[in-house]
């Protein structure tokens, strides 16, 4: 197998590692396993381990950020900032994709560009910059990555109601309501999975995925909220009404 050079990664990772074996390891796919005759470790082990310090990370900064949340809503936070969506973006940000080892087959299907495997391959990074270096470097790996994504949240949003929030929030500046759209709808009847977007004079602001048309449109509206809360600035408590 040729050597790759991960060193432009670390630098986008803003992590050097001391057993570069480990990153290897967390960038390498199932798939190799199955092209081989002989059995060759991959990054699932090291996904498992990541998805509970990226999870611990994420909680931890919740509980410190908001005090005045009680369990539910930083849950549901938690849920809409971790999930397979936004670490698949996250990993695009990383361009871990390109540093994927794969089969031949699954690079010739695009699988480098799949989302499943690139939120585990964002996870199995976390967890090997977990043994590398510890659990205050993976975390502050991961809180710097979803600081770049959503920004500073000056407040959550209402999780229990989001599409009454955004409505809430865009009609205080616009005479038109969001409006929903379903793109997709997939899987058996049992098993149904749903992606809408949200619209507002006719920009996309972003879109959402759940076992319903409804839970899509709640998801959709609530990383919408995130965005705007993102690139909206904070208001000044000591603004004159």
């Amino acid at each position: 197998m040729t050597e790759t050079d991960f060193s432009p990664l670390e630098v986008r990772l803003g992590y050097t590692f001391h057993d570069p074996g480990l990153l290897r390891l967390a960038l390498t796919h199932p798939s190799i396993a199955h092209e081989s005759e002989v059995t060759l470790p991959h990054n699932q082990r090291l996904e498992f381990l990541g998805d509970a310090v990226l999870g611990l990370a994420i909680t931890r900064e919740l509980y410190n950020r908001f005090p005045d949340f009680g369990e539910g809503p930083l849950t549901k936070a938690r849920a809409q900032l971790v999930n397979q969506r936004t670490l698949a973006e996250q990993s695009r940000a990383l361009g871990l994709g390109e540093f994927l080892i794969m089969s031949r087959g699954e690079l010739g299907h695009g699988g480098h560009e799949r989302p499943s495997a690139l939120g585990d391959a964002y996870e199995a990074v976390t967890g090997a910059i977990y043994l590398d270096g510890g659990y205050e470097a993976a975390s502050q790996f991961v809180l710097r990555c979803f600081r770049e994504s959503f920004g500073e949240f000056c407040a959550l949003p209402n999780l229990s109601n989001p599409k009454g929030e955004l409505q809430e929030m865009l009609q205080a500046k616009s005479n038109q309501a969001p409006r929903y759209e379903l793109i997709e709808a997939s899987g058996p009847d049992h098993d149904r999975h749903f992606e809408c977007a949200v619209y507002h004079e006719g920009h996309e602001l972003a879109r959402g995925r759940g076992k319903s048309k409804r839970a899509a449109e709640s998801d959709a509206a609530l990383a919408a909220l995130l965005i705007l809360r993102n690139t909206t600035p904070p208001l000044d408590p000591n603004a004159p009404a």
